[in-house]
């Protein structure tokens, strides 16, 4: 049976994963998504004040269009911090993986797994995020769909990026409160 470690040692660089698995057509994509991604001051000073360790191993596949808009947000974020790895691996290359990570009985991506320094599962997230949901429905379901729900707005890549930023800080506090590796460091 195969480790998280291993599996993120097997996983590519976001570059790497995009050039490897991406038509002409995908790559312009994810740069084009890429290029819309901007992390305001707040966020790059929370990320950069990051003191634990974490790893991030994206399941994806550059063919997803959720995965054109979440996996350059989560490359932003991951470039900002020093203390956040970010490595991606294909879906229909690791098909356990993706049944594992199944939801819903369906193959969903982007899914990540958050782990900590030394390769423990801490978490998991990912296929959409709320506000993507919440779009969704609007689109769909429309003014009969369950009362509530709102669209977002002309932020939605703002919002999205910050959901996902909200569980990357989510999963952060959770290793900085570990009292396993508060031992560890005496902090």
């Amino acid at each position: 049976m195969m480790t998280w470690e291993e599996r993120y040692a097997a996983g590519l660089p976001y570059r790497d994963f995009v050039d490897r698995y991406g038509t002409n057509a995908h790559r312009e994509r994810w740069q084009a998504a890429y290029d819309r991604i901007e992390l305001a001051p707040a966020q790059g000073e929370l990320l950069r004040g990051f003191q634990r360790r974490m790893y991030l191993l994206c399941l994806a596949g550059t063919w997803c269009g959720d995965c054109v808009r979440d996996g350059p947000i989560l490359q932003r974020i991951a470039e900002v911090s020093a203390r956040i790895g970010l490595r991606f691996l294909d879906r229909d290359e690791h098909p356990d993986l993706a049944q594992a990570l199944a939801i819903n009985e369906g193959l969903r991506v982007p899914m990540v797994i958050f782990l900590s320094e030394d390769f423990f599962e801490c978490g998991r997230y990912g296929e959409r995020t709320l506000a993507t949901y919440r779009r969704m429905a609007a689109e769909r379901l429309g003014p009969h769909g369950p009362a509530g729900i709102v669209a977002p707005g002309e932020g939605y890549l703002q919002t999205v990026t910050q959901e996902w930023l909200d569980e990357i800080e989510r999963v952060q506090l959770l290793l900085r409160l570990s009292p396993r590796l508060r031992a560890r460091y005496g902090d």
